[in-house]
């Protein structure tokens, strides 16, 4: 007998990866916060904030959290800890959420405590996962049989897991790659080029790194696809949310003007103050982050940004 697969969030990645499995065959409930919207859901077979796919017939639609043998959470990082304690029973949870908790600062695998958890992440457009095309992403927690046991079931044709026994570097990987991509976002929209792109890309790899191995985690989690191939996804492609407001900064947009014409959540926003302040208490140097963080707070113009990260000390890579 399949798992009863439950997708916390209606947003478009719980909505994509509960397309995906229904797809696949399993059994799979997404839940969705309020009432109506489920309703509308179940009966158009479409979600507006994943207007791309068409939601399978076989893909159980509730605003009631059901019971289940898995919980894939998809719901906004800052929402998390509110979740959890209603969900079910002890069945084991997938943290599919990216970022820090920004009144505590921790990572999700450090909110979860209860219960067997795991942390998916990696480089994943929700739009592609649901059209089925071809992607990997890292399945991390250091439970080797809780681990195996949720590959096997959440696998599927177009979507490869690997596993991992780093969940929060695979966790801090996941959220620290938005801060970034908001810097690339500025680059390019102000016009500063490839070169400083890929220079920025490749810094910003070594201070999450440096930060993953002062909490507990592993530096070359950060290498692998929840790092680095979440890092390039975010920082190159268009249908980044924190690369495109970066870019609008870049144009010279106001971040409030920016930000009244969204509808979906720019985790990157609340990571980077919530990042830099975890780094300063672990004692680890983050200057593209701090640079984000003050840009985003309307400390310092880009011009002044780009200014400091150029003049600070040189030294060894």
């Amino acid at each position: 007998m399949s798992e009863q697969i439950a997708v916390i969030g209606a947003g478009a990645w719980g909505t994509a990866l509960a397309v995906l499995l229904a797809h696949a065959g399993k059994e799979v409930t997404l839940w969705a916060r309020d009432a109506e919207r489920a309703d509308i859901m179940r009966v158009t077979r479409h979600n507006t904030r994943l207007p791309s796919a068409t939601l399978p017939e076989n893909l159980n639609i509730t605003a009631q959290i059901p019971h289940a043998d898995i919980y894939l959470v998809a719901v906004p990082m800052q929402h998390l800890r509110a979740v959890l304690p209603r969900l079910p029973g002890n069945a084991p949870v997938v943290l599919c959420c990216k970022g820090l908790e920004s009144a505590s600062l921790l990572l999700a695998p450090e909110i979860v405590t209860n219960r067997p958890a795991a942390m998916l992440s990696g480089p994943n457009f929700a739009h592609e996962i649901a059209a089925m095309l071809p992607a990997a992403a890292v399945l991390a927690t250091p439970d080797a049989a809780l681990r195996a046991m949720l590959i096997a079931a959440l696998k599927t044709g177009t979507l490869r897991l690997y596993g991992s026994a780093d969940a929060l570097g695979a966790a801090l990987g996941g959220a620290a790659k938005n801060v970034i991509a908001i810097a690339s976002g500025v680059v390019m929209g102000a016009g500063l080029g490839e070169n400083a792109r890929a220079a920025l890309i490749t810094r910003g790899i070594a201070e999450i790194a440096r930060l993953a191995g002062a909490l507990g985690g592993k530096a070359e989690t950060i290498s692998g696809l929840s790092g680095l191939g979440d890092l390039l996804l975010t920082c190159t492609g268009a249908g980044s949310r924190n690369f495109s407001l970066g870019f609008a900064l870049g144009k010279g947009e106001r971040l409030a003007d920016i930000l009244a014409k969204r509808t979906t959540v720019t985790e990157g926003i609340t990571t980077a103050p919530a990042l830099l302040a975890r780094a300063i208490a672990a004692g680890v140097d983050m200057p593209i982050t701090a640079a984000v963080a003050k840009l985003l707070a309307g400390g310092a113009s880009i011009a002044e940004t780009m200014a400091e990260l150029m003049s600070r000390a040189l030294k060894d890579e």
